[in-house]
């Protein structure tokens, strides 16, 4: 059998694990800085659970998991003929992996009600799945890294959220613009172009601006039943650029103009608050943050703002990265209530470190230290040597000092090209010389320089 890797999944080799942890471990001290607190949930949930959340696409996307057994035997004989798929999944497949974080957390919410604190605010890292055509930056197996506060419908966790964005990209040193709409904008559209009991099919249309352009958009908007007069509508306002322009589009949209107020509160927080000002006390945003009319983003659970946050290509060197969305999130006014738990505001964000990741090695904005394990490797010339040299790297590591020891008395440019495969930034050298004075040879492997050192300055 041939080794392989299945569609959309990836292998890691030990310099690219510690990459992601870089991300990950800036990611984790911003979200407990703003006070969110780690949460785990299992990485399968009841079928149920997931599906009729994210739209009629996302369903799609949903990878299922055959019941244990002989999964076909209750399954109905004429479902099964008839290729009814719709009807046959439930019958075989009564769990699903996770699609994303926040559904299971808004599950986890109604279950554990009694042991929070509300407004509670979490933060997760972990795996998801998603059954997605693989390329570039876009994978069937990834991590998300999500903050969510649920509980308050304050508008001031959408600037904190918006801050700690900037926060991330900033300490990253990638260059980033965040953009944020709100649905109830969206919804305002729907009304006043005559489609809102069908504003899932405008939102998933317009969606899709980027990838297909206008001429996508007016075609898909008709095939979902959009008419010429509402697509005039659409076309009006996804041309206008900023909240003063929208503004008197959605003036008998009562929803519309709720969304506007939201959004302008929320830039109103951002600029008073936020702004770039060079006083330590007040830390500004590193990051562009505007407007952007043509945000929808497709899941069924949002309510409210809407974040999409993308490589600033306008930014010096970051014009030639073509990626999509390396963050987004939004506000949802009441996940919890299709589990029985009514009243539970909640607004949240998600990083895609996939995405982030492959940025990150484009641009070479890793630390030099990121893909580094050790500090030190310990050599030995003789048997005698590799003795002592067991007792120095147990008194290195007792120290805290990340240390290794090549396990037999070797040819020394055997040991200095593994040395060098490790990507060890210091060689310790010991023959007897080194055994009888204490003072060690340490060669610096990126120049080639050696010197003498004790083991106290190791």
């Amino acid at each position: 059998m041939k080794p392989t890797t299945l569609k959309g999944t990836r292998d890691f080799l030990p310099a690219e694990v510690r990459r992601r942890d870089y991300i990950f471990d800036i990611i984790r001290k911003h979200f407990r800085t703003f006070g969110y607190q780690p949460i785990e949930t299992p990485v399968m949930e009841d079928l149920r659970t997931l599906t009729g959340k994210y739209g009629e696409e996302g369903d799609k996307l949903l990878f299922k998991v055959l019941n244990n057994g002989d999964f076909l035997n209750k399954a109905s004989a004429a479902d099964l003929a008839a290729k009814d798929s719709n009807k046959v999944i439930p019958q075989i497949a009564k769990r699903g992996l996770r699609y994303d974080l926040t559904v299971p957390f808004a599950r986890y919410v109604v279950m554990h009600q009694n042991d929070l604190a509300f407004p509670f605010k979490r933060y997760a890292i972990m795996p998801v799945w998603r059954a997605d055509r693989p390329q570039k930056g876009r994978y069937q197996e990834f991590y998300q890294c999500d903050a969510d506060v649920v509980g308050s419908d304050s508008l001031l966790y959408e600037a904190e959220l918006t801050q700690l964005l900037d926060a991330v990209f900033t300490e990253l040193g990638l260059k980033a613009v965040i953009r944020l709409n709100n649905r109830k904008i969206l919804a305002g559209l729907a009304e006043i172009a005559g489609m809102a009991d069908n504003m899932m099919d405008m939102t998933i249309a317009i969606d899709k601006l980027d990838k297909i352009g206008e001429d996508g958009v007016v075609k898909e908007l008709k095939e979902r039943g959009a008419d010429a007069g509402a697509v005039d509508v659409i076309l009006q306002f996804l041309k206008t650029s900023n909240l003063d322009d929208v503004a008197p589009l959605l003036a008998d949209s009562e929803v519309g103009k709720q969304g506007i107020a939201e959004l302008q509160e929320t830039f109103r927080l951002i600029k008073k608050h936020l702004s770039p000002n060079p006083s330590p006390e007040e830390r500004g945003t590193k990051n562009r943050i505007e407007f952007d009319v043509t945000l929808a983003r497709g899941l069924n659970y949002y309510t409210g703002a809407i974040y999409e946050v993308a490589v600033d290509t306008d930014a010096p060197g970051q014009g030639n990265i073509k990626m999509g969305s390396i963050a987004g999130g939004g506000r949802y006014a009441d996940l919890t209530s299709i589990f029985g738990m009514k009243n539970m505001p909640g607004v949240g964000i998600s990083f895609g470190a996939e995405r982030i990741y492959d940025v990150l090695e484009e641009l070479n904005l890793f630390p030099a230290d990121a893909s580094e394990d050790l500090q030190y490797l310990l050599v030995c010339l003789d048997d005698a040597a590799l003795e002592h040299g067991f007792g120095l790297v147990s008194r290195l590591r007792a120290r805290g000092v990340h240390a290794d020891l090549y396990p037999s008395a070797a040819k020394l440019n055997k040991m200095m090209k593994y040395a060098d495969q490790r990507g060890v930034p210091k060689v310790v050298i010991i023959g007897s010389e080194e055994v009888k004075t204490g003072k060690y040879s340490v060669k610096t492997m990126n120049s080639g320089d050696q010197h003498k050192i004790d083991e106290l300055n190791l």
